[in-house]
């Protein structure tokens, strides 16, 4: 299953496809391919190299680069036999935990790899380390640039749910998940997990009268009986459905309140025990 980008003028824009490979548990990894008409691709977060040797022989593609997100074993044990294979420049945060990042990559910085041009943001909290990688539809180097632009925030902004905080604090985390929610709305979100559909389920439990999760949910539950894929994903459907990009709507501040058997008014303290609940729900 692959996205396709294109500009509206085709003869003067190529083609970019973003593919997930669907790898152990619950993973996804992203292969991104500038030119259809080129075999090049770049890898995010290849946390398994067997699947991605095999969709890339199977597809005769070659990549030129790895771009990773944060240093959990998921998202980076791939890496070694794939350099193996075809040895390419790694691109990622500065952690001891990644040894294999041979480009340490900060928040503001800008990842030129032709013909497009990535923005870099920190969004610390799920790991101190971790970063993003935003594509914008304008700003890229050549003539390929996406219809809509991406995000790919491997564990810090899910559908429907965020990551735990392994790092935290609280407030770092919040401000993380404020700064992928002030991204334009129509930004695709291309995250690393297929949780949706119990963060759906938790959603729901929170804000029970909200009509587009309820409307969300059961439609995420007929496309994954059918193995479907529910990514990507945007900004502005997850500030309507998402409970951890709305900390301050009524709705999630009665559902901690009730929890608590306490007034929150704070939304950093409400994020926390929102977090909290997440992690002791029967489903998560």
């Amino acid at each position: 299953m692959g996205v396709e980008f294109t500009h509206s003028e085709a003869e003067t824009y190529q083609v970019i496809t973003i593919t997930p490979i669907a790898a152990l548990e619950n993973n996804y990894f992203w292969v991104i391919r500038p030119d259809i008409h080129q075999p090049f691709v770049y890898l995010v977060d290849p946390g398994d190299a067997a699947p991605v040797i095999g969709y890339l022989q199977k597809h005769e593609l070659q990549p030129k680069a790895i771009l990773v997100t944060h240093r959990h074993h998921d998202h980076i044990d791939g890496i070694n036999e794939l350099l193996q294979h075809w040895p390419v420049p790694v691109f990622g945060p500065d952690s001891p935990a990644i040894s294999q990042v041979t480009h340490k990559l900060k928040d503001g910085d800008r990842l030129k790899l032709p013909p497009l041009e990535f923005h870099v943001i920190g969004v610390p909290g799920h790991t101190v380390e971790h970063i993003a990688y935003y594509l914008p539809v304008t700003n890229q180097s050549g003539n390929t640039a996406p219809k809509l632009p991406a995000i790919f925030c491997g564990d810090a902004l899910f559908a429907a749910g965020c990551g735990r905080m392994f790092d935290g604090p609280a407030d770092v985390m919040w401000a993380s998940l404020c700064r992928l929610a002030a991204l334009p709305d129509n930004t695709q979100v291309y995250c690393a997990h297929e949780y949706t559909l119990a963060n759906l389920a938790f959603a729901k439990a929170v804000e029970p009268d909200n009509p587009e999760i309820a409307e969300r949910y059961e439609a995420i539950k007929i496309l994954r009986s059918n193995n479907g894929i529910s990514l990507p994903t945007n900004i502005l459907l997850e500030k309507r459905t998402n409970p951890f990009l709305r900390c301050q709507e009524s709705g999630i501040k009665n559902f901690i309140c009730n929890r608590e058997n306490r007034v929150v008014k704070d939304e950093v303290e409400i994020f926390a025990l929102l977090r909290k609940a997440k992690d002791n729900w029967p489903q998560r």
